[in-house]
């Protein structure tokens, strides 16, 4: 679920293939598409990148990372993200003018949706939005029990894992949440489940060409926390004695189980997982072990998800300034799911960094009396603290690049 595609690419990987994975842009303001329109990126927008294939997937990773860490996020960066939703009651990634009515030509999609729920339930907004964006959901879950990234695209365990997450986030038990024939996600997560072997139990991710599913690292991470029953938001599971035994995955828990032991292996040698994408050899894939270790500590195994999160704390820094909001915010998820200091991650404030994206907080909360020393201890001898400008708003934002995994959405290739 997260931010690590090129538009182009993402764009091919969605319609070839209904995967699903944080939809990511890496154009930048003078991009073709903010050249076409000549109008200036919302103001209370997070990134400064092309939003066009992700702006409702960062906007929302960034106020449900702001909310888990106790900064209230701006009241005009959750109206925008209000405002994105439709009368049907989808989210597409990206409207550039709000005030005109979805068509049958807008791409209303699953990942934004289900990622939109759970930032506007976390801040608080129980109003219609939410409700809505549920009802639309369920509209157009497949009759396997799961979703793909666009209405009609076969199931895929990112788009089911990040569907689910919100099902869970509003207090629904996913199991509850059936098909016309009476399947629910859980049973879709255990079709798209892989066998042991081989495979090693991996959730997989289907061919452009064949259909066929292949073994694919972000696709089992959010696989595991759809088996779980888990949102994108950490929760940590009870500590596991051991790592599990793969079996044949008959049960969603026994697939998210599958899918953890795949993960641990994968992750044992190096502390991280390798890109997918064509032409990257043996290059890390921040983002989706970001993603891992998240879905590593909500099945219990905290004791490799720490080692990979301190991974990411030493090799994180660049990747996150060029890809932006969504990034920071799986990078913040990551860090609490570890234990970590979301304020000292590898030397870096992650918060203050996050903030820094975009419309300036409308309060932050002191999560630590050592946080707000540790700044004021920084200040320059001018008698004015960095908390207090970031506190004023004299930050600027900053931009991104994942989809779908990058969860997004959030996914890789």
């Amino acid at each position: 679920m997260n931010v690590r595609r090129s538009a182009a690419a993402l764009a091919v990987a969605v319609a070839a293939l209904g995967t699903a994975a944080a939809p990511a842009a890496f154009a930048d303001d003078d991009s073709p598409s903010a050249k076409a329109t000549g109008a200036p990126l919302p103001s209370g927008l997070y990134g400064k990148k092309d939003p066009q294939f992700d702006g409702v997937f960062r906007q929302s990773y960034a106020l449900l990372a702001q909310k888990t860490v106790g900064v209230t996020p701006a009241a005009k960066a959750v109206d925008w993200l209000t405002g994105q939703q439709c009368t049907s009651g989808g989210f597409a990634a990206y409207r550039a003018d709000a005030s005109e009515p979805c068509g049958s030509k807008t791409q209303v999609d699953s990942n934004s949706t289900a990622a939109a729920i759970q930032a506007l339930h976390a801040v608080g907004n129980e109003s219609n939005t939410v409700k809505k964006g549920l009802g639309w959901l369920k509209s157009v879950q497949n009759q396997d029990g799961g979703w793909g990234y666009n209405p009609g695209l076969p199931s895929d365990a990112n788009s089911t894992g990040i569907v689910v997450g919100a099902l869970a986030a509003v207090g629904e038990k996913p199991a509850s949440v059936k098909s016309q024939k009476g399947k629910s996600p859980l049973d879709a997560l255990t079709k798209l489940a892989m066998d042991c072997g081989k495979d090693g139990g991996a959730f997989g991710l289907a061919d452009a060409k064949s259909g066929k599913l292949a073994p694919n690292a972000d696709a089992t991470a959010a696989g595991v926390l759809g088996g779980l029953g888990q949102g994108l938001v950490p929760a940590k599971g009870k500590k596991a004695d051991a790592a599990p035994k793969c079996a044949k995955p008959d049960t969603a828990k026994q697939a998210a189980d599958n899918g953890t032991g795949y993960l641990l292996k994968t992750l044992a040698k190096t502390g991280h997982l390798t890109s997918a994408m064509p032409g990257a050899k043996d290059q890390p894939d921040v983002g989706n072990t970001a993603d891992a270790v998240v879905a590593l500590a909500a099945a219990g195994q905290q004791e490799q998800a720490k080692k990979s999160a301190e991974w990411l704390s030493e090799n994180s820094a660049a990747w996150a300034k060029d890809s932006g909001p969504a990034a920071y915010s799986q990078l913040v998820f990551a860090a609490l799911a570890a234990d970590m200091d979301v304020r000292d991650f590898g030397g870096a404030d992650l918060v203050k960094q996050l903030n820094a994206q975009g419309p300036t907080p409308k309060a932050i909360s002191e999560t630590t009396a050592a946080a707000k020393e540790k700044d004021e201890k920084d200040d320059d001898g001018s008698g004015v603290s960095v908390w207090w400008i970031v506190g004023v708003g004299l930050v600027a934002g900053a931009g991104i690049g994942f989809l779908l995994s990058g969860r997004k959405k959030k996914n890789q290739l």
